[in-house]
């Protein structure tokens, strides 16, 4: 087997006259299963469909969409592995200076709002013909949402893309439904039964059981609309119990379809089978490669979906709650394949997923009667059916540990603390410890005030203190010194300079020195965001304090990292205005000096034990979820 066809030379050496379908993408192609645009083109040549690939075409150009000619079936059209507004500005809205999921890391080889750009595109040569749009971009915009870049509500992306049918979810199941009525003949207008797909209507069939959601006219009215909106939606995401939801715009409807059912483990192994190259396409070569493919090189995906909850992640709305896994035999037989590769050094870089230690079902029932729709698993307290067990985990990394070749299996797509606590066996804490840390462990409590913590999704502090007690206990057993790094984030929903000052206050105690702060980034389809845009909690409807002055939230960034000499006055300003001056001066606890340090002087008097130098924490790569 080799790369798929990426351009008409390709699909003529294949012998194909034709493409069956045409799969327009904003990032490189990389044909290796972290990738949605392999697994799903992969999925297809696996059920006997011919794949053509348009990789990050010229946007100003309608000859670029056109190399194949015209595909049999239709268009598939993804903007990329990551959200191309996200992939593209910063939390402040500056333009990012690379993107890693281009040869060489080459910023601008895809436009703004990628997907609605190449659909305009191809409809500009094929007025009448079959788009299909999916992708994280399309997932995550499906019905009307705030965008952060535009600061406006937006309309579903499938209508502003012009496309005919957008696939939620990961898709390897719809994808072949909906190729499977092309082939039969059937128009894509009456493609309109598919779990995991959204369509327009002009009228709704009164025969299936909807929820007519707010008007989008409403929802721009009336924020509180849009808040009781997307409560229904976040409370429609699970395959068994989920409603088919409809959004009017005048005279037509944009219908959801219930989700897809999760795939079993046979399936999952199965999708993790397919011939994947494993790599970059080599026309890339000269640019040096696609640098996004470094992160999962030589990792391990283990498991889908994720029952934390977390407010400021939109994986409920993309993977799910109830979670899927691949068995042992699948992974070690890719560990057996990774370990052939000539750069391998013995090293597993991860075994994971979006929460690496979540590894079944949160509880029984989800797997037949999904996941509950008034309660969460972990939050704001483990569920008393979730069961806490990682002894399926452990027995997977003690096998890839054994493998000959490997040197070292490491855990570092982020573990949940709280279902670690919650599990009452030791066993799974105390190998992580010995065996699956290197020097550090990422952790993501996110913040130390509860109201804040209460907003995020996340368990209550003395949670986070607990496991840092075992953490510290159990290297101490084993006479280690690793560090833990926790990730800390900034002007969330909820979060007034009171709360700021109170985690720069827990930095001083634990001598942390942070040098990566993640500011809230209001992404498309999150709680946060939508509390962020609203100013109401979508659980509950109660007002929320949201820092969305430029100034207050760089004030909130600085006191994290407050002794960084150019945060002098942001820090001083903050104290000055949250009536704090005890926290200025000399005193062991003052955050800073009266007056200003001098250049290259640190901005606090230096802790009393000297802090070892740590490497820089760096946030979890996107295919994780985060």
């Amino acid at each position: 087997m080799s790369f798929l066809p990426i351009c008409k030379q390709d699909m003529i050496d294949r012998g194909w006259e034709q493409c069956d379908l045409v799969y327009v993408i904003g990032d490189a192609y990389v044909d290796h299963p972290s990738f949605g645009h392999a697994i799903i083109s992969r999925v297809l040549e696996s059920h006997g469909y011919s794949v053509g690939i348009i990789s990050q075409p010229n946007w100003r150009d309608p000859k670029s969409i056109d190399i194949y000619g015209r595909p049999r079936l239709g268009f598939l059209v993804s903007g990329g592995n990551m959200d191309s507004m996200v992939n593209h500005y910063s939390v402040s809205k500056r333009r990012r200076k690379t993107d890693a999921f281009t040869p060489g890391g080459e910023m601008g080889k895809r436009p703004d709002y990628a997907t609605i750009v190449y659909c305009n595109l191809i409809r500009q040569t094929y007025k009448d013909f079959p788009i299909l749009i999916g992708g994280i971009e399309s997932r995550l915009l499906r019905l009307a949402h705030y965008d952060y870049w535009s600061e406006s509500l937006k309309r579903s992306i499938l209508l502003d893309s012009q496309a005919d049918l957008l696939m939620y979810g990961m898709g390897e199941k719809s994808i072949v439904e909906i190729a499977e009525a092309l082939n039969s003949g059937m128009d894509v207008k009456d493609i309109t039964y598919i779990d995991g797909t959204v369509f327009k209507a002009t009228q709704l069939d009164e025969s299936l059981p909807t929820i007519i959601l707010p008007s989008y006219e409403e929802l721009k009215t009336h924020k509180q609309e849009y808040a009781r909106s997307f409560k229904i939606q976040y409370g429609n995401c699970d395959p068994f119990t989920a409603k088919r939801l409809a959004e009017p715009y005048g005279n037509t409807y944009v219908v959801q379809n219930p989700p897809q059912k999760p795939l079993t483990t046979q399936e999952m192994d199965d999708v993790y089978a397919l011939p994947y190259q494993r790599h970059w396409h080599p026309s890339y070569a000269k640019a040096g490669g696609v640098p996004a493919i470094e992160e999962v090189k030589f990792s391990l995906v283990s498991n889908r979906g994720c029952f934390g909850a977390c407010s400021f992640c939109a994986l409920t709305f993309h993977q799910g709650r109830i979670i899927q896994t691949r068995s042992h035999e699948s992974i070690i037989a890719e560990a057996e394949t990774i370990i052939k590769d000539p750069s391998f050094k013995g090293y597993i870089h991860d075994v994971g997923g979006p929460t690496a230690n979540f590894r079944h079902p949160a509880c029984e029932k989800q797997l037949t009667k999904g996941a509950c729709g008034g309660r969460q698993c972990l939050w704001p307290t483990p569920c008393k059916n979730m069961k806490a067990d990682h002894s399926d985990y452990v027995a997977l990394l003690r096998k890839l540990r054994k493998l000959p070749g490997v040197k070292k299996v490491f855990v570092r797509s982020g573990i949940r603390f709280d279902y670690l606590l919650a599990d009452k066996k030791d066993t799974f804490f105390k190998e992580l410890v010995q065996y699956h840390i290197s020097g550090q462990l990422k952790v993501a409590p996110e913040h130390v005030a509860d109201p804040v913590l209460a907003k995020m999704g996340k368990p209550k502090n003395e949670v986070y203190q607990r496991f840092v007690a075992k953490y510290k206990a159990l290297n101490k057993q084993y006479g280690m010194d690793q560090y833990l790094v926790p990730y800390l984030m900034s002007s969330h929903p909820g979060s007034t300079l009171k709360e700021a000052i109170q985690l720069a206050e827990y930095i001083r105690e634990m001598g942390h020195d942070p040098e990566q702060v993640q500011d809230f980034y209001p992404t498309p389809s999150t709680l946060s965001t939508v509390m962020y845009y609203t100013g109401l909690d979508p659980r509950t409807m109660e007002k929320v304090y949201v820092p969305t002055d430029p100034h207050e939230k760089a004030m909130q960034r600085a006191l994290i990292q407050y002794r960084d000499p150019k945060n002098y006055y942001l820090v001083k300003e903050a104290l000055l205005k949250a009536h704090r001056e005890d926290l200025i001066g000399s005193g062991p606890k003052c955050l800073i000096r009266a007056v200003p340090p001098r250049q290259g002087k640190p901005s606090a008097p230096p802790p009393k034990k000297p802090l070892p130098k740590r490497p820089t924490a760096k946030r979890p790569h996107p295919k994780k979820g985060r």
